[in-house]
């Protein structure tokens, strides 16, 4: 190891990157992570205003970024992301799946629209995403996906089961994918945060966000950036040798 393939390791340079639900919480953190270490970055949400505002703040950082709102539930617009991501940028590298539905029922009491619209965002998208990027991947020298899961997806999670039944099948899927797609030059992780300060978090009461945070042997949320460093790792080469795994930044919450 030298100190130029040390600075190398983390450098995105060139390199195409999707994150759905980019525009706030952990996925706008995680893009300007990727534009800092120098990726182009398409971001995708469904409000078109805050795809075009996270453009351009991802550009005043010195990025290239491209907004497109997408309705990660809806198939025909997932294959416009991909397809509008190539036409600007020329190619796809990396895809993170961030973007999730965090609707809660009751078990015994699920209706069948929350339940379409929970696992069609959750793991309908992700699965069909990367199935659209798949070519543009297959081409890239540095291909990389990053499913973000949850840690409810490793515990008991009763309350939040619609949820946590989509994480946990993303999580097969990843397993699955890093097994069929290594032959290709693909590698496919996933991103286990813990309680992290974002909107779908607030939007607790404040008795459930305390129990959310105790969960952890760190006793606080986490800041959106901490999930940062994990990511450039798994998408990097600094992670070359990495598939397969589901990468905890969680405090403690699982292991404990």
């Amino acid at each position: 190891m030298t100190r130029d393939q040390l600075r190398k390791l983390f450098d995105m340079s060139g390199r195409v990157v999707i994150v759905t639900g980019g525009t706030r919480g952990i996925g706008r953190s995680l893009a300007e992570g990727f534009a800092c270490a120098g990726a182009r970055v398409v971001v995708a949400s469904r409000k078109p205003e805050a795809c075009a505002e996270t453009e351009a703040h991802l550009r005043g950082l010195g990025g290239e970024a491209l907004g497109v709102p997408t309705h990660l539930g809806d198939l025909d617009a997932l294959h416009a992301l991909v397809q509008r991501s190539e036409e600007r940028f020329g190619g796809i590298d990396v895809v993170v799946n961030n973007a999730a539905n965090a609707l809660a029922q009751p078990l015994g009491k699920f209706t069948r629209d929350a339940w379409e619209k929970s696992f069609a965002v959750n793991l309908r998208g992700p699965v069909f995403l990367v199935q659209e990027a798949l070519p543009a991947l297959e081409r890239s020298r540095h291909a990389a996906v990053l499913n973000v899961l949850s840690g409810a997806a490793f515990l008991f999670s009763s309350s939040i089961s619609l949820y946590a039944g989509g994480k946990a099948a993303l999580l097969a899927f990843t397993r699955s994918m890093a097994a069929e797609f290594a032959p290709r030059g693909i590698r496919v992780n996933a991103l286990v945060p813990g309680t992290v300060d974002t909107d779908m978090v607030r939007a607790n009461s404040e008795e459930a966000q305390e129990v959310m945070t105790q969960l952890q042997l760190l006793r606080r949320k986490a800041h959106p950036d901490e999930m940062v460093g994990a990511a450039l790792l798994l998408c990097s080469d600094a992670g070359s040798f990495i598939t397969g795994q589901a990468y905890s930044v969680d405090g403690g919450m699982v292991p404990r």
